[in-house]
C-alpha cells in the first residue's frame, strides 16, 4: 500500500499596536481554494506589554476559526456527495 504526503501552508500575519493584536491566517488548499480567518486580542490596561502573548492569543484564536471553516467545508462537500446531512464532525 503506498502513501501519499500531502501538506498544507498555514499562513499568520499579525498588526499590533500596544493595546490591540489581530492575527489574519490564511490555508491555500490543492483544490485552489483559499480559506481565511482573523482573530483578536486585547491586553488588559493593567497587564504589562507582551506581544508575542498578544500573538499566541490571536494567532489561536484565527486557526480556531480557521478549523471551524473548513469543518464547515468538509460537511457542505460530504453533503454535496451524498446528497444526505451528515453528521456532525467532533473537534
Amino acid at each position: 500500500m503506498m502513501h501519499t504526503a500531502v501538506g498544507w501552508h498555514v499562513e499568520l500575519e499579525f498588526t499590533e499596536d500596544d493595546q490591540h493584536t489581530r492575527a489574519a491566517a490564511l490555508v491555500r488548499l490543492p483544490d485552489g481554494t483559499e480559506v481565511r480567518a482573523h482573530g483578536h486580542a486585547t491586553r488588559h490596561r493593567v497587564d504589562p506589554n507582551q506581544p508575542r502573548v498578544g500573538e499566541e492569543i490571536a494567532g489561536a484564536r484565527a486557526l480556531n476559526e480557521l478549523a471551524m471553516q473548513l469543518l464547515t467545508k468538509a460537511h457542505g462537500e460530504i453533503d454535496a456527495e451524498s446528497g444526505r446531512t451528515s453528521h456532525p464532525i467532533n473537534v
